[in-house]
């Protein structure tokens, strides 16, 4: 159960994603098939130790083909002996296998940019700050990543084409309500 300040957990973030992930394949099959929400433990990973396993299981489908166009990873500033106190998103396009782009998006002043930088030279992909609302409190860095999830993918659902207007987050609402709603749902 998440409460009105409760920090998310990796199993929220897990949670959400799951839900997101479902409604995209009933909607658009054919985007869901391109696009992975990678769970918190795996982009932490992929962050630290760079493994090329890691990266395979996310972007290979069952066959074994990397159709991953689009990657949503949920970035936090932990380290191998600590953990974390700050979730940002890493959004990755990778339509073009040999120029991918990740745009950063940190919703309290940047501070996941060096976690950031590290997990986007792990996918060989070039860093972007696209604008991104910023948090009024100490709490809801995890609501506005799983939000700015939300908002991306609805965009791509609607257009399939990056461009500046699908990318600016400068107006997110963090809606804490609406995941506290779609969490309760479920059981953790």
């Amino acid at each position: 159960m998440l409460l009105g300040t409760d920090w998310l957990e990796d199993q929220h973030i897990v949670a959400d994603y799951r839900i997101r992930e479902r409604e995209l394949h009933r909607n658009n099959p054919d985007l869901a098939a391109r696009t992975r929400f990678v769970w918190p433990a795996q982009a932490l990973l992929l962050r630290l130790a760079g493994d090329e396993d890691t990266l395979r299981g996310i972007v290979n489908d069952e066959d074994g083909n990397d159709t991953a166009d689009f990657l949503f990873l949920p970035i936090n500033n932990a380290h191998a002996d600590c953990r974390g106190n700050h979730w940002s998103l890493l959004f990755v396009d990778r339509s073009n296998r040999e120029s991918p782009i990740a745009y950063h998006y940190d919703s309290y002043k940047n501070h996941n940019a060096t976690s950031a930088a590290q997990l986007s030279d792990r996918l060989h992909a070039s860093l972007e700050r696209p604008r991104m609302k910023q948090q009024k409190n100490s709490y809801d860095c995890g609501v506005f990543m799983l939000d700015a999830t939300r908002k991306l993918v609805d965009r791509l659902e609607q257009t399939q084409q990056i461009d500046a207007e699908l990318l600016n987050l400068g107006k997110l609402v963090a809606d804490r309500k609406a995941l506290e709603h779609r969490l309760g749902k479920i059981r953790l």
